[in-house]
């Protein structure tokens, strides 16, 4: 046996011997991993290099207003146009040329104007008529009316035709409906060219419908926004609700964690069974029901998903799933109960733990105000790189001409060689773009602005896991609690992180930052790939993904219980990671059952707090309740704020829960520890509570002289 377990031990490290001068985490130590330190100062500074020079040259304004033919901006405040919010197609037919696809720009002039065109007007009809002056604002500015109608179309300064026309993402498209099966505009089925010629409204909807196309996701993100701004108010109030429930649901824990918890597990069994009852009564109810009996294959995938709930076979689907999942959970239950009483002992120790350091609750504000400007600083930065390139413009012609598509220079096209050369050609803005090396090197530059945020968001992180850490095994190895608990346990674990430690939480996160960033390349190139038939790119590309998933999760894993470690000791992050990864790996089955069944418990608490609140959220903006007189607004998508109300909720619930969480990681790796140093005598002492020694069969022995 002593030879087993001497094999063992060296199989997996040595374990800590006794100190008699350790007292909990080590006050005299020094700096560690200096080199990586430097590093991340100098990465700094080259990403504020990288932002001033992309705030320099980008233009969020390309994003936000529409561009006219000029390559001004139509409604931006401050300019000629600033009254002038919407852009004018001269002809709209024109959007669906192949160009669009190519240029992201119909070759058609394009003017700013107050208000789109409410009538149906030519240009030939409107020339010598009382409606002229209205038709004159649709005309390039500082139209001079001393041409031929001819003249004025060939050179594109007037549309040949007006027709009713509505905003949609700032930019007038034709008003179409259809009236007994028939397309019209306004009250028309045809429109006239303006040369007198009258056409059919299909090739007007096909160009609407190839100019709408390309600004489709313009128009969902303007939608979205519309919603955003009529529910912001509610959408705040469910986050509100959802923080309370945490916080309600934290300090109920404090004090009746076993009875909470075995009270969760039940209602999550309870709510399964009425899952499994509802879904039973929708199948019974749709007995008999014409068309009730399609079943999934025959009905194929459909975009509507309310279809499926028509089907009995997809209750019963539902009703298998639920039932598996009671199964699974009952049977957890059975066979997982003494591990289960382990894992509350913990919970209950991490209570009395934040009950003394009450403070550790408000962290994880610290570390989402510096994710907050970590995340706006890579927004801001990708923005100005994005709309950092130049106004392109190039030769549009209706005619055959050998140099449509070259790029231009508006000031100086009409005196051009160019010009001579394509007679009814015009200089127009096309795209932004650029061919310097600036440009050239756009690519790159948003590559490192990814990079450094995973590696600057994955430090704010790190930074917050060693600050809990230090603060709870401060806690953990204080022989008489509270009493040889230190003053302002988390403000000095604080203090030591930043002070003898930034290079190791920067060597932390920059390993996983590397892999953060291969696993969004690989997903980019998955995206770029997937027209590809070749089935061996495809396999070689998933099983890829599917590595770096893993190893990301694992590296987690690593760095959070070597932070302990760093917490604890004050070593180097190397020297961490491979401690508490030996520490672990001689105690592999507590690690798999104590802390996976503690992890699973904090998921169901927080399932049960973003369940109840976007249950309640659901009811609300789909009108099912009222909240004293007032109701939901209405919305473009419901869903809308609904996600956002369950996606908030679950980032609320996971900062509470992540103080806890971190708190139980502490203490068990404190508890393994304390474990492995002492033997309960009265020279090495046991420092975990009464309540863990009586669970283990533990005690310690009385000093002989007591």
């Amino acid at each position: 046996m002593g030879g087993d377990r001497q094999h063992y031990y060296g199989k997996h490290g040595t374990p800590q011997k006794y100190d008699p001068t350790f007292k909990g985490p080590i006050y005299n130590r020094g700096c560690t991993d200096v080199i990586c330190c430097v590093i991340l100062l100098l990465a700094i500074v080259g990403y504020v290099a990288v932002g001033i020079i992309a705030w320099t040259h980008g233009d969020p304004r390309k994003v936000i207003y529409p561009t006219d033919s000029r390559g001004e901006f139509c409604g931006q405040k401050g300019t000629k146009n600033a009254d002038k919010p919407f852009l004018f197609y001269f002809n709209i037919v024109k959007c669906a040329s192949p160009l669009v696809l190519l240029e992201f720009q119909c070759p058609t002039p394009q003017i700013c104007v107050e208000q789109c065109p409410d009538r149906y007007l030519t240009f030939l009809n409107a020339r010598n008529s009382k409606d002229f002056e209205y038709y004159k604002q649709f005309c390039v500015p500082g139209f001079q009316n001393n041409k031929g109608v001819a003249e004025v179309l060939r050179d594109g300064e007037c549309p040949a035709v007006l027709t009713p026309s509505k905003p949609l993402a700032r930019r007038c498209f034709p008003a179409i409906h259809a009236h007994k099966g028939v397309l019209m505009v306004g009250n028309e089925t045809t429109y006239e060219d303006g040369l007198g010629s009258r056409k059919n409204i299909t090739e007007l909807v096909e160009g609407a419908k190839k100019a709408n196309g390309v600004l489709e996701a313009r128009q969902l993100a303007m939608r979205i926004f519309e919603d955003y701004t009529v529910s912001w108010y509610w959408i705040v109030i469910g986050l509100v609700i959802a923080m309370v429930m945490s916080l309600l649901f934290v300090i109920l824990l404090r004090f009746l964690a076993g009875i909470m918890v075995w009270v969760m597990i039940v209602m999550v069994i309870l709510v399964l069974g009425y899952g499994i009852f509802h879904c039973y009564m929708e199948y019974a109810r749709l007995r008999g029901e014409a068309g009730s009996d399609v079943s999934l294959v025959d009905l194929g995938f459909q975009t509507d998903l309310r279809v499926y709930l028509h089907l009995r076979q997809t209750w019963m689907a539902f009703m298998i799933i639920l039932s598996i999942l009671e199964v699974i959970i009952i049977l957890l239950l059975i066979f997982l109960r003494k591990r289960i009483l382990i894992a509350i002992a913990l919970i209950k120790e991490a209570s009395r733990a934040v009950g003394y350091v009450m403070c550790s609750m408000l962290y994880p504000l610290v570390t989402f105000f510096l994710l907050c400007l970590c995340i706006a600083y890579w927004a801001s930065t990708a923005v100005f790189l994005s709309t950092s390139n130049e106004a392109v413009y190039k030769i549009f012609d209706d005619a055959a001409c050998p140099l449509v598509g070259k790029t231009c220079k508006p000031e100086n096209f009409p005196s051009s060689n160019e010009s001579r050369l394509c007679p009814n050609g015009r200089c127009q803005f096309a795209f932004y773009g650029g061919e310097s090396g600036y440009h050239r090197a756009l690519l790159g530059l948003q590559i490192f602005n990814a990079f450094m945020f995973f590696w600057l968001a994955n430090f704010v992180l790190a930074l917050g896991q060693v600050t809990l850490a230090g603060a709870f095994a401060s806690y953990y190895w204080a022989l008489r609690k509270p009493d040889d608990l230190p003053a302002f346990p988390l403000f000095s674990a604080f203090g030591r992180a930043l002070r003898y430690h930034t290079g190791s939480l920067a060597f932390g996160a920059l390993i996983l930052a590397i892999v953060q960033i291969i696993r969004v390349m690989l997903e980019y190139l998955d995206q770029r790939l997937k027209a590809a038939e070749n089935k061996f790119a495809k396999f070689l590309m998933t099983c890829l993904k599917c590595c770096f998933w893993c190893l990301e999760k694992f590296i987690k894993f690593l760095n959070r219980n070597a932070y302990i470690m760093i917490a604890i000791y004050g070593t180097n992050f190397c020297t961490s990671a491979r401690n508490a990864f030996f520490l672990l790996m001689r105690n592999i089955i507590r690690v798999a059952v104590l802390d996976k069944v503690t992890d699973f418990l904090f998921l169901l608490g927080k399932l049960l707090i973003v369940g109840s609140v976007g249950i309640l959220a659901f009811f609300f903006f789909t009108h099912r309740i009222r909240i004293v007189q007032d109701t939901a607004p209405p919305l473009n998508y419901y869903w809308v704020p609904i996600l956002t109300v369950i996606i908030g909720s679950y980032l609320i619930a996971h900062g509470f829960f992540s103080v806890y969480g971190m708190c139980v990681d502490t203490l068990f790796l404190c508890f393994l520890e304390d474990l492995e140093r002492n033997d309960g005598s009265a020279e090495r002492p046991y420092f975990m509570s009464s309540t863990l020694k009586k669970l283990l069969n533990k005690t310690n022995k009385k000093l002989a002289d007591s």
